[in-house]
């Protein structure tokens, strides 16, 4: 019964990691145009995509929660 709280883990875990870094990889792609359309929004467009960034990453740690949780089960 431990295996599948183990797979579970992974599982949760690596598809948040995958989604945090698709959209890690989405928000600066974006920026970068952003920027090279119109570089006098640099500023702006940078502060945007940190906190854009702080809230994608906010999902790798909910899912390490999980993955835990699962892991005790």
């Amino acid at each position: 019964m431990a295996i599948y709280g183990l797979l579970a883990a992974a599982i949760v875990f690596g598809l948040g990691a995958l989604g945090a870094g698709i959209g890690n990889g989405l928000i600066f792609s974006k920026t970068v145009e952003g920027i090279s359309r119109q570089p006098e929004l640099r500023g702006a467009l940078q502060t945007t995509a940190f906190i854009g960034v702080g809230l994608v990453e906010a999902l790798p740690i909910i899912s390490l929660v999980l993955a835990f949780i699962f892991m005790a089960q």
